[in-house]
This record gives C-alpha cells, structure tokens and sequence, in this order.
C-alpha cells in the first residue's frame, strides 16, 4: 500500500469530516462549560480534554489539502453543576470512542488510520478519566442498576421541564 497519497479517498474524507465539526462544536462547548466548573478535579479534566481536542483537530486539520475537492450556538443556557458538566463530557467521550472506531474501519490511507487509531486511544483515555470521576464521586452509580435508572427519569424530566430562552 502507497504510504505517500496525495489524495483522499472520499468515505475517509466525509469521516474526517464528522469528526472534525463533532469535536470542533465538542471543544466550543467544553470550553464555555469550563467557565463554569468549580471542582478542581473536574476542572483538571476538562481542561485536559480541551488540550486533547485541540491537538486532535491539528492534527485532522493537516488532512485538509489532501481532501477531495479541496484547492454554534449559545452554551450559556447550561445547567451549573458538576453532575451536568461531567455527564456531557462522558457523553461526548462515548460519541468520540464510537466515532473513532467506526472511522479507523473505513479508512484506507495508513498515515490518516493511524491518527485516528491516536485518537482514538486518548478518546478512551478521555472516557475513563470522565467515567472514573463520576463514579467516585457518586455521579454514575454503575452497579445499582435501580439508581441508574431513577437518574435517568429526573435527567429526562428535568430537560423537558426546562424553560426555552
């Protein structure tokens, strides 16, 4: 297999594509989340997803000229509290974790597969750092399926309660 392509083929473009607007709107919302978060710990995290998204987005920006072809919205309206933060940052580490995988599948071009396969071992180290916290600190009660679920139900009842602005 040629490791020196000049092009991309169009399926790992249109994946490069998705990956690069889901982590770009991911690292706009983190960013103003962070504003916001006043646990140390989370803060440490978040701030450390921030540097990974950052450095994911380099490195996919790189891709760009070699694509076929190639020659927000307002976060204020957040809920303030951990519990909400952390659940948003575990939900994006599971988007990118699933994202990453599927793309590492459809990608021909070696150098781009082995960047995504990069990302895609900081996305899992992302999700446990996230999932961790959460759970020592009594946010993701993983074993106790019953509270699991009682979460859920005032999660879904608390959106749907939410005044539009």
């Amino acid at each position: 297999m040629n490791e020196e392509r000049r092009t991309l083929a169009w399926h790992e473009t249109l994946e490069m594509h998705e990956l690069t607007a889901f982590q770009s709107i991911g690292l706009m919302k983190t960013k103003t989340g962070m504003r916001r978060v006043t646990d140390s710990q989370l803060r440490e995290i978040y701030q450390r997803t921030i540097r990974d998204l950052e450095e994911n987005l380099t490195e996919l920006l790189q891709f760009y000229p070699s694509a076929p072809g190639q020659g927000g919205r307002d976060d204020d309206d957040f809920r303030e509290d951990n519990a909400f933060y952390a659940g948003d940052l575990l939900a994006m580490s599971k988007s990118l974790v699933r994202n990453y995988g599927i793309a590492v599948t459809e990608t021909a071009t070696p150098q781009l597969r082995r960047t995504f396969t990069n990302h895609l071992t900081k996305a899992i180290r992302g999700h446990e750092r996230i999932y961790n916290y959460m759970h020592s600190n009594g946010l993701y009660p993983s074993y106790d399926l019953g509270k699991l679920l009682q979460n859920d139900v005032n999660l879904a009842r608390r959106a749907i309660s939410m005044r539009e602005e």
